[in-house]
């Protein structure tokens, strides 16, 4: 298996949970410290350290020190690679819709003659 399906592989997994996938929206909003992204929860702020530290497994977020504070900020370019590779799939789906619509219009202006 390639560096980049393991990496895909950890990003997907990280994000099949729905407790990482708030985080991430929250992130998109702009960073915040593990207190503030726990509030919304009824699990403890350990649980959403762990949560955190999945995501930053998978490169999904990163945390900067910032005096006493700890803001986990989204990771961009991680998302981007992983919107990349979702795209290159829809985008073939799309030319096969888009050929098969050809041939139903096709078919269609020929059989109203």
């Amino acid at each position: 298996m390639t560096s980049e399906n393991t990496a895909l592989d950890s990003a997907f997994m990280a994000l099949a949970d729905p407790v990482r996938r708030s985080i991430i929206a929250r992130l998109s909003r702009g960073p915040a410290t593990v207190n503030e992204l726990a509030e919304p929860f009824e699990i403890s702020k350990q649980a959403v350290s762990k949560h955190i530290q999945v995501l930053e497994q998978a490169e999904l977020v990163t945390r900067t020190r910032d005096a006493q504070r700890r803001p986990v900020h989204l990771n961009p370019a991680r998302l981007e690679a992983l919107t990349a590779w979702i795209d290159q799939y829809r985008l073939v789906r799309e030319g096969q819709f888009r050929s098969l619509d050809a041939v139903l219009q096709s078919r269609a202006a020929t059989g109203s003659e």
